[in-house]
């Protein structure tokens, strides 16, 4: 099952960077291309103020929700603020609460956006506002449907939120790599973290996932995240590495092996993306899809 929340439209200055029209390429994609059919498409309800407080602080999402964050708060998070904001950051963060519960089902969920890593306990910011995985783990912790929980964040920008928010939590395991110059200037320290020089081209790159997912412990986890930024392809305006589609489409099916050997269930979220074309986000994205979707149809032995 595919959530998506592109029809929550959030109305964006002339101008802005972030091209949200990505989302709705993407679902249209998915479909067109016969990656899956209309009928395996969700619009997943939107968290609840309880959901998002075992991750988020009760003054954080009242300022949201009533639109009285500081100035510079909404600068941080980088879209202005509206009540069409709010709707969506919350059926984002409840598409990933949805995906995981199908994940855990049937081995797979997806959310078509998601994988906003850079929100806190307490603030937002880059274009984050709700951490949905993190409320995610909480949530299914909380309902006893898992205990130990991997985030495999191959964005180009550490998921720096995400860090935070589980750095005292031994059952949670954050493994990230990114750019080293890239955002956020201040890192936070996760289970495992890799950094890459600029340009970094495709042989680096995958060997810089080789040795991410070896790290990952032997251990067995209750559920997989995965963040598949399209943000390291070569053509992205934010992301300052040299890699091709190709080598993207090699990595995503190194962590969908890694996943598969070990019987892990998967949730696949979106993450960044910030190329010159927008195609070539929709392209990389629905790629990953399409591969998560093959992969999960030819496992043996789905989760029960």
């Amino acid at each position: 099952m595919l959530y998506y929340t592109d029809i929550f439209v959030l109305p964006l200055p002339e101008g802005h960077r972030f091209p949200m029209s990505r989302y709705r390429l993407l679902r249209e994609a998915v479909i067109s291309e016969g990656i899956v059919g209309e009928d395996q498409l969700r619009i997943p309800p939107a968290a609840t103020d309880e959901e998002l407080l075992l991750v988020h602080s009760a003054d954080y999402i009242e300022r949201v929700t009533r639109g009285t964050l500081s100035r510079d708060e909404v600068r941080r998070i980088g879209f202005p603020w509206t009540p069409e904001m709010v709707e969506r950051s919350r059926r984002s963060t409840g598409a990933t609460i949805a995906a995981t519960q199908t994940a855990l089902e049937s081995g797979l969920g997806i959310n078509l956006a998601g994988g906003t890593h850079h929100a806190f306990r307490d603030r937002g910011a880059g274009y984050c506002v709700f951490n949905d995985v993190a409320v995610a783990i909480r949530l299914h912790q909380a309902r006893g449907q898992l205990r130990r929980a991997v985030v495999i964040d191959l964005d180009v920008h550490q998921g720096d939120g995400t860090a935070s928010i589980f750095r005292d939590d031994p059952d949670v395991f954050t493994a990230s790599l990114h750019g080293r110059k890239t955002f956020p200037c201040r890192k936070q320290q996760g289970s495992f973290d890799l950094e890459l020089e600029p340009n970094t081209g495709d042989e680096a790159y995958l060997r810089a996932v080789d040795e991410l997912l070896s790290s990952l412990p032997d251990s067995s986890f209750d559920i997989a995240y995965f963040l598949a930024g399209a943000d390291p392809f070569a053509g992205d305006v934010l992301g300052g590495m040299a890699v091709t589609q190709a080598a993207l489409r090699q990595r995503d099916q190194k962590v969908f092996d890694w996943c598969r050997q070990r019987r892990v269930p998967l949730v696949l979220t979106m993450a960044g993306g910030y190329a010159h074309d927008v195609r070539d986000i929709v392209a990389i994205q629905a790629n990953t899809v399409r591969s998560a979707i093959e992969n999960w149809r030819v496992q043996p032995d789905q989760p029960s």
